[in-house]
């Protein structure tokens, strides 16, 4: 702790502990919520596995990137990735072109389906959300979680 640095309140502490345990958490459950209703695909079409729809979720906020770039922001093995982008191509959702900055590098951009069908998986986890949030909280605790959220954003950007 330098001079200028106030010591470290236990209330701070506490709330960052619960915000290092619950963010992964609830991370896992938004990915494990394929199944639920409007999640899943339109008959005949495959569901998409957690890695698949965070891939178009990503793609949809940062924009074109290759598959080496996905691998490192997405947290897993470039083969795996590799395998993902694949599976997303032949599915339609996403294609791959050339790098117009670097000829060596293919990018991998959303199409209009994948653009869609990404848009769609978000709508349904931010609906379930709200659901669960609706279901387990009074409007005094979510109004206390909107409050907390503004804290943390400020946070995330200093």
């Amino acid at each position: 702790m330098s001079e200028n640095e106030e010591p470290l309140s236990s209330v701070a502490a506490q709330a960052a502990g619960e915000i290092w345990v619950m963010f992964p958490r609830l991370r896992r459950k938004l990915r494990s919520l394929e199944n639920i209703e409007g999640l899943a695909g339109h008959e005949g079409e495959a569901d998409l596995s957690p890695a698949q729809a965070s891939v178009l979720a990503r793609l949809d906020k940062i924009g074109a990137a290759t598959a080496s770039e996905l691998a490192v922001v997405e947290n897993v093995r470039p083969q795996s990735m590799a395998k993902v982008v694949i599976s997303l191509e032949q599915a339609g959702f996403v294609e791959r072109r050339q790098d117009p900055d670097d000829g060596r590098r293919q990018l991998v951009s959303l199409t209009r389906p994948g653009r869609e069908r990404g848009q769609g998986v978000r709508r349904a986890r931010q609906e379930w959300l709200a659901r669960a949030l609706q279901e387990h909280g009074t409007e005094e605790q979510l109004r206390a979680v909107i409050t907390a959220m503004k804290l943390i954003d400020e946070v995330t950007e200093a």
